[in-house]
């Protein structure tokens, strides 16, 4: 994964990440026993910025759901799609392979051969007209298509607007919709991407990481600093898309005057927006290796994230840049964001392509990401689909702490709303927050503060936490349920 929708290096409580589980499951993230509500109080006298918590706490979006019986699991997916949505829609389309494996990354799966293409746009282009028919994909329009991997800017010009344009053609976008291609730099230029943005893309994404050479090259990535600022700049210069990219903070050797340099030149460029994550090593990962044979100098400690974050947010406010979520700042009006926000939201989510993560009605599944296996059973007439879960009962009420946390404002009355006695369980929480200045309250909203912010996984499992302790069914919900 190399743009905004991921969770590799992200201090956000979601991809995505990032954005959105590209081929995460319950399988892959057995859930631990829930944390005791005084785990997240922080004691008096630490400075909230760099002390707060003694680690990130990880929150992630599957957090307390159930696995269906892998003999129900058939008879759960085909209600699902069959029953109609009465809310828009995501699209994730996962493309599961890079030109290598850059040491910070979790989610490497395939080595990227150019022969593969033609394939796998058959296959994803397939499945998009196999699902579009479906009650669940046809029944209400879909606000964002987020192209992820793995690299999606590896495939060829041809293959990339013929994978492009068939999304177009049999989902039900609706006319602003907002279509993200991520990748890198490296392997993608002005005819590549002037082929993407002539099939309909109007957002792209690109993983930066960091424009300083050395770093990038201890990384293993491929293009020199001023190679990736060249590119960037040319494709702002075309003026037919919004263009996004990637920083990370707290890598080997960065120190927050490295950091610093490279959110001066996100400003300096023009982009439209950007966002900024932590890093975080992958124990047994390839930087992880590297760290603990000596070959690369240590990752930041956290007092020195939450530095460099609060500096990097810093510098680009007071440029005029406005912070829309945790980690994403925009610079333009037009950059909305809108698959990241809609996942924190809870928004339905469409999956297509091995390994892609999907959403609806209640249930959690992910498409097989084993791409002959995959094959093997579109084949045999079943669904490639594995990792069914259903969402836990309290979901809502999830989302709108995880989507209010994100924004900077959570409407604590919404909460209370779906959940009866929230307010109650979380005070001591809140009490705390604010006492040592993670959070400030303001006419019923909780907001927080840059510290706050820095550490909202942890903000987000502790409200996870209160719900937790909350006793009684949740208020019914309006969504359809499989």
């Amino acid at each position: 994964m190399h743009g905004s929708a991921n969770t590799r290096a992200s201090g956000a409580a979601h991809p995505h990440g990032a954005g959105h589980p590209a081929g995460a499951t319950l399988r892959d993230h057995p859930a631990s026993a829930p944390r005791p509500l005084d785990a997240f109080l922080v004691p008096a006298g630490r400075d909230p910025l760099t002390e707060a918590f003694a680690g990130r706490e990880f929150a992630p979006p599957w957090r307390g759901s159930t696995p269906v019986d892998p003999t129900e699991a058939d008879g759960v997916l085909e209600r699902v799609f069959s029953t109609p949505r009465e809310e828009s829609a995501i699209a994730y389309v996962h493309v599961p392979y890079c030109q290598n494996h850059c040491l910070f990354c979790g989610f490497f799966q395939n080595v990227w051969k150019p022969e593969v293409a033609e394939g796998f746009v058959d296959d994803v282009v397939a499945e998009v007209v196999a699902r579009a028919a479906t009650p669940l994909v046809a029944s209400a329009p879909v606000a964002a298509v987020y192209i992820g991997g793995g690299t999606p800017t590896a495939l060829p010009a041809a293959a990339l607007a013929r994978l492009v344009e068939g999304l177009r053609t049999h989902l039900p976008l609706a006319e602003d919709c907002e279509i993200t291609l991520e990748g890198r730099t490296f392997d993608f230029g002005l005819s590549k991407a002037a082929a993407a943005l002539g099939a309909g893309v109007n957002r792209i994404s690109l993983g930066v990481q960091s424009f300083d050479t050395g770093i990038r090259r201890r990384l293993g990535r491929k293009l020199s600093g001023e190679d990736v600022r060249a590119a960037l700049a040319e494709l702002v210069e075309l003026s037919r898309a919004r263009i996004v990219c990637d920083l990370i903070y707290g890598l080997p050797g960065q120190d927050e005057a490295a950091f610093l340099r490279d959110v001066d030149m996100v400003a300096d460029l023009g982009l439209d927006g950007a966002t900024l994550y932590a890093l975080n090593v992958w124990r047994g990962g390839p930087l992880f290796r590297a760290i603990e044979a000596g070959k690369l100098p240590p990752a930041g400690p956290l007092a020195r994230q939450a530095q460099a974050y609060a500096a990097g947010v810093a510098r680009l406010t007071t440029q005029g840049w406005r912070q829309a979520s945790q980690s994403h700042l925009v610079r333009s009006a037009s950059e909305r964001n809108v698959y990241n926000s809609g996942i924190k939201r809870g928004m339905p989510c469409l999956p297509f392509g091995p390994g892609a993560g999907g959403q609806a009605h209640g249930i959690r599944w992910r498409n097989v990401i084993e791409i002959e296996r995959r094959r093997e059973l579109v084949a045999q007439g079943r669904a490639p689909v594995e990792g069914l879960s259903r969402m836990p009962p309290r979901y809502a009420a999830q989302a709108i702490v995880t989507a209010g946390l994100e924004s900077g404002a959570l409407d604590l009355a919404t909460v209370e709303t779906l959940a009866p006695g929230f307010a109650t369980a979380a005070a001591p929480l809140l009490a705390n927050w604010s006492e040592t200045g993670l959070i400030v309250s303001d006419d019923g909203h909780l907001r927080t503060t840059t510290a706050g912010a820095f550490w909202i996984t942890n903000l987000t499992s502790g409200l996870f936490a209160a719900l937790d302790r909350i006793e009684g069914p949740p208020t019914p919900s309006t969504e359809k349920t499989a």
